[in-house]
């Protein structure tokens, strides 16, 4: 039986690899101003943003709907 590919845009995706194409598109300024979070304005890293956003449900939402609603899950990236 075939298995049937999920519709789901963030499935199979890490939240490092979400965060790392935000960045390499965005900057963490541009991060900053479209998601107003300290951890993107001061002293911004992978690292302490990933250590945050796991730990904080509705900043990991905003990350996730801002990585869908840029695209990045389209095949014709």
């Amino acid at each position: 039986m075939a298995q049937v590919p999920s519709k789901d845009p963030l499935h199979g995706v890490t939240l490092e690899t979400i965060l790392r194409k935000l960045v390499n598109k965005y900057g963490w300024p541009g991060l900053a101003k479209r998601i107003n979070i300290n951890c993107f304005k001061s002293d911004p890293s992978i690292n302490s943003s990933l250590k945050f956003l796991r730990k904080t449900p509705w900043a990991r939402k905003e990350v996730e709907d801002l990585y869908v609603n840029s695209r990045f899950w389209t095949r014709d990236e």
